[in-house]
């Protein structure tokens, strides 16, 4: 009987693939942001420049979360959920991004992207505000830094902070 062979005392390249191995089984892969088309079903109004500006800031310093959803195609894959991801994605300069594959029919395609903008649940401005200031009291960091953090302008956090400081009725409005 062959011993298992681990990867345990051979260095951190052995551990490299094991990585990899159990990111490819959770179905996250690393694919080339060209080889990517659009959903031509995006259920999303058009997309703001100031959205995916903020969005490729915040791409910048954290990298892409949450992996775009994607479906293979003959030339490479096509978006099913994840625009606003992947145009930010091309704007913040990057090469390749983490996708989930999904083998998916072109009818199921608009109902997919439909399902997974009906799920998301943004934060309301309240929420937001809430947790600005939690990263500022909690963690010592300035406005600049928060808004750096989690690419939005200065002034944008400053504002949304300012709601705080605002009656309990135009809070909840």
């Amino acid at each position: 009987m062959s011993p298992r062979k681990s990867g345990l005392g051979r260095g951190l390249e052995a551990l490299i693939p094991l990585a990899e191995e159990e990111a490819t089984a959770q179905g996250v892969i690393e694919a080339p942001l060209a080889s990517i088309t659009p959903n031509p079903h995006q259920p999303r109004v058009p997309i703001r420049d100031q959205d995916l500006v903020e969005l490729a800031a915040s791409i910048e310093e954290h990298g892409i979360i949450q992996p775009l959803v994607v479906t293979r195609t003959m030339d490479g894959y096509q978006l099913i959920a994840g625009e606003r991801r992947w145009r930010a994605a091309r704007l913040a300069g990057l090469s390749t991004v983490p996708v989930v594959v999904k083998d998916v029919a072109p009818s199921e395609m608009l109902e997919l992207a439909l399902v997974e903008n009906l799920q998301r649940a943004d934060l309301n401005p309240l929420e937001e505000a809430t947790a600005y200031r939690q990263l500022i009291e909690e963690f010592g960091l300035t406005q600049q830094q928060v808004a750096r953090r989690v690419g939005k302008s200065r002034v944008a956090v400053s504002n949304t902070l300012r709601l705080l400081k605002a009656s309990r009725p135009v809070q909840e409005a």
